[in-house]
């Protein structure tokens, strides 16, 4: 019996915390639709926004397709309870949304309700991209008031070796960073090895902010926000 009055007290409040938080949609700054998606890639688009104050957390996106439509909720996690004070804080966000698989042409990207963004994937190609291996990039190091970028991570093995790093612009705001590896050896161990590249940021879009939306080993990305210094 005793057990019973101690529970009953433990589930109201827990009834009355899931209560006092919310997902909530938070406001949109600008979004990122990078180029070189083809149907065979596991698409992604980037979001640029805020959180109004500390009492804002958990960012997550929910993705659905609508025809042509690319249809995302950015939400984040509101806490109302009434007993808690709410730092008056803006908070910046970069968010990415996987989308997934999407046949080749053009798309809308609807964000909280609204036309936010274009987006084009082309139509998958079989020649030679099968053997595309991607460096397994990790952190994108960023020093600010210069154009050179570190892309940093570790190869699973000493066969691979750094051949080349192909950027696709979006002609609007955003590169598209894939760094290539190549295997130079039949015999691959298992060896984690690290490396560092070093690229320069072109200068071609004209826009103060630029997204650098760097590609990695398995569908995963690094997105990071760019000064243009123009």
């Amino acid at each position: 019996m005793k057990a019973k009055k101690l529970l009953l007290p433990l589930l109201m409040i827990g009834a009355l915390s899931a209560q006092a938080v919310k997902f909530e949609a938070v406001p949109i700054n600008h979004v990122y639709s990078p180029k070189g998606y083809n149907s065979n890639d596991d698409v992604e688009i980037v979001v640029e926004g805020i959180l109004p104050n500390l009492c804002y957390k958990n960012i997550k996106s929910e993705v659905s397709i609508k025809g042509k439509d690319v249809v995302i909720d950015i939400k984040a996690q509101k806490n109302e309870d009434p007993n808690v004070g709410c730092a008056e804080m803006v908070v910046p966000f970069l968010k990415g949304a996987k989308v997934g698989l999407l046949d080749k042409g053009w798309y809308r990207v609807m964000i909280n309700g609204e036309q936010r963004s274009d987006l084009y994937v082309e139509e998958f190609d079989s020649n030679g991209l099968e053997d595309e291996i991607l460096a397994n990039v990790e952190v994108v190091e960023v020093d600010e008031g210069s154009r050179l970028i570190k892309l940093k991570g570790q190869n699973a093995s000493d066969c691979l070796v750094h051949d080349r790093i192909d950027v696709k612009s979006n002609e609007k705001d955003a590169y598209s960073i894939k760094p290539q590896m190549k295997q130079v050896s039949d015999f691959c161990p298992m060896k984690m090895v690290p490396f560092e590249l070093e690229m320069e940021v072109p200068d071609e879009l004209q826009r103060e902010k630029v997204l650098l939306h760097v590609r990695s080993l398995e569908g995963k990305s690094i997105n990071k926000l760019f000064k243009n210094n123009l």
